[in-house]
């Protein structure tokens, strides 16, 4: 039976993996998920409570990183408050439709606010660069973060 769970666990943080780096799987919580079913089925012997709690807090970051990416971004290029709000609902909207929407609604609603604001289409489409380019690292902290989670899950384990 345990070998079936962490089968099971090693299928999740795969399938987290790949949802870390496509839209159209939540990749933090699945490894979350992953690591505490593998957790469980070594009966919490080597990983407890306090390490989990931490891979908890670990993925909340991932997901807030997500979340806010494309608006930070969008601010770095002195974007307006309605082009970080555009950039925002545009992710948020662009989950919905997977890997284009998730290129695009960042794009689209960070443009779309900066030029409400602003009526400047070159600054706009600056500033809807910027919120894609927010993506693109945050996608990576976002990868980095689920490889801290492997990392100290691995080293409970050992010690």
């Amino acid at each position: 039976m345990s070998t079936v769970l962490f089968a099971l666990a090693g299928v999740l943080v795969l399938a987290g993996l790949a949802g870390t780096v496509l839209p159209i799987l939540p990749g933090p919580p699945l490894v979350l998920g992953g690591l505490a079913l593998a957790a469980w089925a070594d009966g919490f012997q080597h990983v407890g409570w306090p390490t989990l709690t931490v891979l908890g807090l670990l993925t909340l970051a991932a997901l807030a990183i997500d979340l806010l990416a494309a608006s930070w971004g969008a601010r770095r290029l002195r974007a307006s408050p309605l082009a970080m709000a555009g950039a925002a609902v545009g992710a948020l909207a662009g989950l919905a439709a997977g890997l284009p929407g998730l290129v695009v609604g960042p794009f689209a609603g960070a443009v779309a606010g900066e030029y409400w604001a602003s009526r400047n289409l070159r600054t706009a489409g600056r500033v809807g660069v910027g919120a894609w380019l927010g993506i693109l690292l945050g996608g990576a902290a976002k990868l980095a973060l689920v490889f801290v989670m492997i990392a100290l899950f691995a080293l409970a384990v050992a010690v």
